[in-house]
Order: structure tokens, then C-alpha cells, then sequence
């Protein structure tokens, strides 16, 4: 008999209990899956059929808002969602974006999430250039410029907007604008996963054909779905392109558009939680209302951290209000995964570092958190440096403006 056929419902939920008492809920300061609203858990609490006239008309009411939040013309651009993380959307846009015979892909990269885009073509098959930058600066338009005018044609070129492996903010209206002028026939893709909802963008000012995010990002939904939001004139040319039929976005917009269905079994609890998460986007005050609460947090954490002696791998001018990454502190005390542990035990969940040539670890500050859970979490940072004998400066006050957009 098999472990699972073997338990009681006594023992099973007695089990449970036990889990849930030695697991408690953690407050996440990651840059997703992130701390969503109890609203939001709870609108998850129905069961709909895919084929569900009610369920069809969440799907729409979602791409409707997405263009909204966008600011975009429906007549112009369309929102495509694709079940799974952020990454298959991105995967999506190449598979789908990159003629077979013939295309070129150049990924601007200045971290893991650029680099992971090439792994992506590589994967795929697809002939692509990584044009590579520091990790701890950004894509510089200047430099992008010279490589564009040396004459090889791209059909898609790509870039992170808030490179959440270090937490630095892309200029992506500017980039986009520059590679319009030297390479109009290439199309651009912008993967907007950690800023789409919470760092203005103007879709239509920086030339960009396909923005990216996720559910579980700045719109503080859970994970289950991403989705493109996609110039349509692009997108029509992109039909019989895609190597996957799963990753077909011309294929997967065309059902939607055909009878407002997913093609294959759609995440319908994640949707029905995302459609509460829009309505409570938009009680904040949309976009700029959750800059406002981000930036807040964000400046309450980088405040605090650098009075407990912490230094952060970006400067102002290239760091934003998403994430901020950390060098470890030069002691031999200090070690990140007792660190990270004792914080755990706490309540208080961050990120490592994702860094190819410095040790750091990384703090966000987004999803349903406010500057009190900012404040408690340096507190316990305190406590845990304490326990390890990791000794705190004393801190010079000074006016500072810490967190820009």
C-alpha cells in the first residue's frame, strides 16, 4: 500500500496542522512570486469551466485592461496571455517574432535575465548577437547606436526593462526610438516582467512592437499566467513563424479572437484572483498610485539598510524602486546563508544575489507591502546581524533622496 492510500483523513489532516504551524506565512520581499492581498487569494475560491460564458468574459475584461493599463488603442495593439511564468512569454515572442530562414535576434543584456534570452535562442535554434553590458550599469543608447549602424539586419531586438537581477532600469523609449532610426524593419520586444503596472513606460513614444510582464509582478496577482501585449501589425506578419505550438502567439491570439478562448486548459482561479488584483490596482490609483507606494517602500529600505552598514551594487542614476541589491557586508562573520535562514525564521523571506562577478543578495519591495512591513524587516535584519555578531556603524544622519524613477 502506498504512503498516500495509507494515510487516514485523521492523520492526513493532523499532517497539515503540524506543516502549517512549523511553516507559517512569510512576508516575501522578492521580486515575485510576491506577497498577494487576502482579496485576491479569496476571488480564487470559485471553480469555473473554460467554456464558462462567465469565464470567457473575465478573459476579455483582462485583455481590455491590460490595454488600458498600457495606454494603448485596441485598434493598434492587443494583449495576448499565454498560461505559465514570464519567461514562456518571452520564449513566445522569439519563437513566434523570428522568421525560420532568415532572422536575426540581437539581445541588448546588462544581466541574468538578458542572458537568459539568448540561452533562449540558442535553445530554439534561432541565430541571434547578446550585445553584453556591466551588470552594475545599463544599456548604454550610445553604444547601441554604433553596433546598429555597422549594417547586420535584425528581425527582433530585445531588452530587459528593470533588470531584476540587479534591480537597474533600462532607458527603454530611448533605445527603442534609436533602433527604429537605424533598423526599421526589426521588430522590438521589451520585457517589461518587474515594471509593467508600477514604472511609467510610453509603449507608443519608445517604438515598442511587444512588452512582456507576468501576473505575479507589479499588478500583484499570482502566478499561473504572463502575457504580450503586442503591436497587431506585427504580430499578423508572424503567422506559420513559431517553432512550438504552445508558444505560438499568433496562433493563441487568433483562438482568443475566434470564441475568447485559451487554446488548451487555461489557469482560471489564477484569472479570477488577477481580476481582483486590477480592480484593487486601480483603487490605488493605477500606475502612479503604486509608484507612489513602491517608491515609499523602497526608500524606507534603502534609508534603513544603509544604516546597518550595507551598500548597494547600483548607483541612483542606474537603480529604480523595484529591487535593490546588496553587497555583502566585509566582515568574516558574515555568512548569506546563515543570513538568509535566520531571517526565514523570522518571517522575513529575501532573495540571493543572481551576480556573475560579486556577492550580493537582493530586497524587493513589491506586491502587497507597505512601508511598515519595510520597517520590520530591518528591524529583523538588525536582530539576525546581532545573533552573527556582524557589528552595526553608527549612522551619519544625512538628507538624501534615495529612490528615483
Amino acid at each position: 500500500m502506498s504512503f498516500i492510500t495509507n494515510l487516514t483523513h485523521k492523520s492526513w489532516t493532523s499532517m497539515k496542522m503540524r506543516f502549517s504551524k512549523s511553516n507559517p506565512e512569510k512576508k516575501l520581499f522578492t521580486p515575485g512570486p510576491l506577497v498577494c492581498s487576502q482579496s485576491v487569494k479569496e476571488a480564487m475560491l470559485r471553480d469555473l469551466g473554460s467554456r464558462d460564458g462567465e469565464f470567457i468574459n473575465v478573459v476579455k475584461l483582462v485583455r481590455q485592461k491590460l490595454l488600458d493599463i498600457a495606454e494603448v488603442s485596441p485598434e493598434e495593439f492587443t494583449a495576448v496571455l499565454l498560461q505559465g511564468c514570464g519567461t514562456y512569454a518571452v520564449e513566445a515572442v522569439f519563437q513566434t517574432c523570428t522568421p525560420r530562414h532568415g532572422g536575426r535576434a540581437l539581445i541588448l543584456a546588462n544581466g541574468a535575465y538578458g542572458k537568459r534570452m539568448k540561452k533562449i535562442c540558442d535553445t530554439c535554434g534561432i541565430p541571434s548577437d547578446m550585445f553584453e553590458f556591466p551588470e552594475d550599469g545599463i544599456v548604454d543608447v550610445a553604444k547601441v547606436k554604433e553596433l546598429l549602424e555597422k549594417g547586420v539586419q535584425y528581425a527582433l531586438v530585445a531588452v530587459v526593462h528593470c533588470e531584476t537581477s540587479t534591480g537597474s532600469i533600462n532607458p527603454v523609449e530611448e533605445l527603442g526610438q534609436t533602433i527604429k532610426q537605424y533598423q526599421p524593419q526589426a521588430a522590438y520586444l521589451v520585457d517589461a516582467m518587474s515594471s509593467f503596472g508600477a514604472v511609467p513606460v510610453k509603449i507608443q513614444n519608445g517604438q515598442i512592437d511587444y512588452l512582456v510582464s507576468s501576473a505575479n509582478k507589479c499588478l500583484q496577482g499570482v502566478p499561473g499566467f504572463s502575457y504580450v501585449i503586442a503591436r497587431k501589425s506585427e504580430l499578423f506578419k508572424c503567422r506559420g513563424n513559431s517553432r512550438s505550438l504552445s508558444l505560438d502567439l499568433a496562433d493563441q491570439y487568433e483562438g482568443f479572437e475566434g470564441n475568447g478562448q485559451f487554446r488548451f486548459t487555461p489557469p482560471t482561479h489564477t484569472l479570477l484572483g488577477f481580476l481582483q488584483a486590477l480592480q484593487e490596482f486601480q483603487e490605488e490609483g493605477g500606475v502612479n498610485g503604486r509608484a507612489k507606494r513602491y517608491k515609499q517602500n523602497c526608500t524606507v529600505l534603502q534609508r534603513g539598510m544603509e544604516e546597518l552598514g550595507f551598500c548597494k551594487l547600483l548607483s541612483r542614476e542606474c537603480g529604480g524602486y523595484i529591487i535593490t541589491t546588496y553587497h555583502y557586508p566585509n566582515h568574516p562573520n558574515f555568512n548569506f546563508e546563515e543570513f538568509y535562514c535566520k531571517l526565514c525564521q523570522l518571517g522575513q523571506l529575501i532573495y540571493p544575489g543572481k551576480l556573475s562577478n560579486a556577492n550580493c543578495f537582493r530586497i524587493g519591495n513589491i506586491g502587497d507591502l507597505y512601508p511598515s512591513d519595510m520597517k520590520y524587516l530591518l528591524k529583523c535584519i538588525g536582530k539576525v546581524l546581532d545573533a552573527m555578531d556582524v557589528p552595526v556603524p553608527v549612522p551619519v544622519p544625512a538628507p538624501i533622496c534615495l529612490c528615483v524613477a
